[in-house]
């Protein structure tokens, strides 16, 4: 018991360390949640058609997860609909394991139907896994994503500037509208 309460604290002092503690503006929110559709656009093939096709686009350009024993991840995002932002949202998780540093990493998330899209409004807190399911797409050689095999409702990419992410999840993310 002792130990997990020095991780915990450890693990609050690691997040005060690494970033200033202020939430983005809306106008950040929304130029890096653009570029971090580019970046998608421009790592996978076929994900520009898919965005085209997407109903709802859920944003999240830069998740801060770190971990010492405890770990925990935070980021803001937009939601767009016919490519204007129209709502902005908060995700945050914990895992417990072991695990040791931090990573910056985008996500989005597409709704691919209106009936997934408004189940998704219309939550108080959406918690990946419980309130829906996200097929994500994971890295591999010539990762490719094609409308006509997407049968999911919603569907995830997980990235960095250097492309998809392999061995990261979506499960257990709770994700809660923000008053912007």
């Amino acid at each position: 018991m002792k130990h997990a309460h020095l991780l915990t604290t450890l693990f609050v002092i690691l997040i005060c360390l690494s970033a200033p503690l202020r939430a983005d503006s809306v106008e950040e929110i929304n130029a890096k949640s653009i570029n971090a559709l580019v970046v998608l656009r421009d790592s996978v093939e076929g994900a520009g058609d898919l965005l085209q096709e997407a109903v709802g686009v859920l944003v999240f350009p830069d998740i801060v997860k770190l971990g010492f024993g405890v770990g925990g991840q935070y980021g803001e995002g937009a939601l767009f609909i016919d490519g204007k932002p129209t709502d902005y949202y908060a995700t945050a998780g914990a895992s417990f394991g072991l695990q040791l540093g931090g990573v910056t990493k985008s996500e989005v998330i597409l709704f691919m139907t209106d009936a997934a899209l408004q189940q998704f409004r219309g939550s108080r807190g959406w918690e990946v896994g419980v309130d829906g399911t996200v097929t994500l797409f994971k890295a591999g050689a010539g990762t490719r994503v094609d409308s006509r095999t997407v049968q999911s409702p919603v569907v995830g990419f997980i990235f960095s500037s250097e492309g998809l992410m392999a061995d990261l999840s979506l499960e257990g993310a709770k994700i809660t509208r923000l008053a912007r």
